[in-house]
């Protein structure tokens, strides 16, 4: 299990693939990593900013998950795409893209939805 979760480094099969599909990888990794600190940034902030705003703990903590499921999905999705490139194969599909855009969604409609009863 913790095998499929965190695959072994992927540095140690294949060959050594061109250096810049390597950097390509790794900036997209790091690309994914920036993105998990803005939403840990913003579900903060939420928190500690809104505090007069019902609904921030529940805007805050959604932010703060999404946060934690693209920090952690993306070593994973990194090591795939090291293997497969090493290995000379077609990249693995992935899910995380579609799982944040629709968590950014769900996020963007709980925000105006709390937006409008706080106006009320």
């Amino acid at each position: 299990m913790r095998r499929h979760l965190f695959p072994d480094d992927p540095r140690r099969v294949g060959k050594d693939p061109d250096y810049r599909f390597t950097l390509a990888n790794e900036r997209t990794f790091l690309a994914w990593i920036r993105t998990a600190l803005a939403l840990a940034a913003g579900g903060l902030a939420a928190v500690t900013i809104l505090e007069d705003f019902p609904g921030e703990e529940v805007l805050g903590i959604g932010l703060l998950a999404l946060s934690f499921l693209t920090a952690a999905s993306s070593y994973r999705r990194w090591a795939l795409n090291e293997q497969a490139i090493r290995l000379d194969q077609p990249l693995p599909p992935s899910r995380l893209p579609m799982l944040i855009a629709i968590g950014v969604a769900i996020v963007a409609i709980v925000s105006a939805i709390l937006f409008v009863i706080d106006l009320a």
